[in-house]
């Protein structure tokens, strides 16, 4: 009997991986490790983008998501860490959502 796997959108994973990263890094005092769970969010949202959208989709929207996290510092100065994170957390999704829901469907 072939056992079903759940796979979580890579929409969901992005955005997770944004603010999970920076939660993890807060709490914890320790940058890296932070990063460590943005990286690795990061690579499962590209292999299924890739696998969703293909090559050019998975290019553009890590670029995306990498933009997003520098872009979420600059904007913290002026709204607050928080809120910049779920800002640009929010944009990564809303991308990934526009760029793979054709592929999905």
């Amino acid at each position: 009997m072939a056992e079903a796997t759940a796979r979580i959108p890579a929409t969901a994973v992005a955005a997770g991986g944004i603010v999970g990263g920076y939660a993890i890094a807060r709490w914890t005092k320790k940058r890296p490790l932070g990063g460590a769970a943005l990286a690795a969010a990061g690579a499962v949202a590209a292999y299924e983008w890739h696998r969703t959208g293909g090559t050019k989709a998975a290019a553009g929207l890590s670029a995306a998501y990498l933009a997003a996290f520098a872009g979420a510092h600059p904007l913290a100065r002026k709204v607050g860490a928080w809120p910049a994170v779920f800002t640009v957390a929010g944009g990564v999704a809303a991308a990934s959502w526009a760029v793979t829901r054709r592929a999905g469907a």
